[in-house]
């Protein structure tokens, strides 16, 4: 059994990929940021979801990218809410975190170096997105190009991987591949503003596309929201 890193945020994307990185047979540690995120509530899903899959080794990492700021989940600008497709697909919302994808990757990146693994796995998905410029499938052919340069690993001949099994896929087929795989989405958390107890607001972009995929995949979001 091969090691893997998987990014686990907490939300419906990631503990899909954690489960399908299982289902290959990977051994896998879990990777979680506390960057400082206005809904740090889903570090304990991350919690709950590497629990509930038997994920021994799960770690979290704190870097503080408030002392940045620049985005709605870590400074105090406001969560777009109520926004329709057609403004979704206008630009880059404000709740986009400067190279955070970039910066996680790169932290991925260390540790797989560190435990001797060549795989990386990311829920970053292309179809049913906000507009972020590193959810695209060439900014991951980038990062893995640069990887397979930078690091000592690759240089002896140990080429990375990063996975990204999500990233053709609509909300509605990713949930159903995670139920397929046992994924229990009621522990995920995906909302970008909820309340202090944790449940979701219904409204931000998070919450409308995790919404519509449950819609359209004819099920229920077994999620708790306000």
């Amino acid at each position: 059994m091969k090691p893997a890193i998987v990014l686990l945020s907490g939300g419906l994307d990631s503990a899909t990929v954690l489960a399908m990185a299982q289902a290959q047979g990977f051994t896998l540690s879990a990777l979680t940021f506390r960057y400082g995120q206005r809904h740090a509530v889903e570090i304990e899903a991350a919690r709950r979801v590497a629990a509930a899959m038997g994920v021994a080794d799960h770690r979290i990492a704190d870097i503080d990218l408030r002392v940045f700021g620049g985005s709605a989940l870590t400074s105090d600008i406001a969560v777009p809410k109520g926004r329709d497709d057609a403004e979704m697909a206008s630009g880059i919302p404000v709740t986009y975190v400067p190279a955070r994808n970039t910066i996680m990757l790169s932290f991925a990146l260390a540790f797989a170096e560190v435990i001797g693994a060549a795989d990386i796995f990311v829920g970053v998905n292309a179809v049913d997105y906000s507009g972020y410029p590193d959810c695209r499938p060439d900014y991951i052919a980038a990062f893995e190009a640069m990887a397979n340069l930078a690091t000592k690993a690759a240089v002896e001949g140990h080429r990375l991987t990063i996975h990204t099994p999500l990233i053709q896929l609509t909300k509605a087929e990713i949930i159903r591949q995670g139920l397929a795989l046992g994924v229990d989405y009621a522990i995920t958390s995906t909302c970008y503003d909820p309340d202090p107890s944790g449940l979701a607001c219904g409204q931000c972009d998070s919450c409308h596309l995790r919404l519509k995929g449950f819609a359209e995949a004819g099920l229920k979001d077994p999620a708790g929201y306000v």
